[in-house]
């Protein structure tokens, strides 16, 4: 029987002491995090809740839903959307509409003022990891781009 053994490299710096399992995974959970917080700190422009910018923006990329598809997306309780989303109806954000298949549930959509503001929010964060790139030598973008193109066919299931 043959087995494949992997090459075993250090830790990426910034890799916290003690990581276990695959190193480039571990690597690579500690820049996602910080990654995301770094770009996080941009949203405060947009005058809402994180919580409340990704149920905007499930309604902005993902369209139109049902609050229970809603929660199910968000990975929340439907209580705990129920009052995200009353907040963003208050605020302007999001629209209820009856649901044409069955009267007794509501559709969710994001209005234009919602889709205007997670739109902005999307421009910031993205310019915020733009920033962040400057730094790469070309040969490191080509690098990045194959691996997030990688990433992202490994995330959709695609092989």
């Amino acid at each position: 029987m043959t087995t494949t053994s992997r090459t075993s490299r250090p830790p990426a710096r910034g890799t916290p002491a003690g990581a276990v399992g695959d190193p480039l995974a571990a690597a690579l959970h500690t820049v996602a995090i910080r990654l995301l917080r770094q770009v996080r700190a941009v949203d405060r422009a947009s005058g809402l809740s994180a919580p409340r910018l990704s149920v905007l923006s499930v309604l902005v990329f993902g369209g139109p839903r049902s609050l229970g598809a809603l929660a199910a997306a968000e990975q929340v309780s439907a209580a705990t959307m129920s009052r995200l989303v009353t907040a963003l109806v208050r605020s302007g954000h999001v629209r209820r509409t009856p649901d044409p298949d069955d009267a007794r549930a509501v559709v969710l959509t994001a209005t234009a003022k919602g889709r205007r503001v997670l739109l902005a929010g999307r421009a910031r964060r993205v310019q915020a990891v733009a920033t962040v790139l400057e730094g790469l030598s070309a040969a490191e973008r080509r690098s990045l781009d194959r691996a997030t193109r990688a990433l992202s066919r490994e995330l959709a299931g695609v092989r």
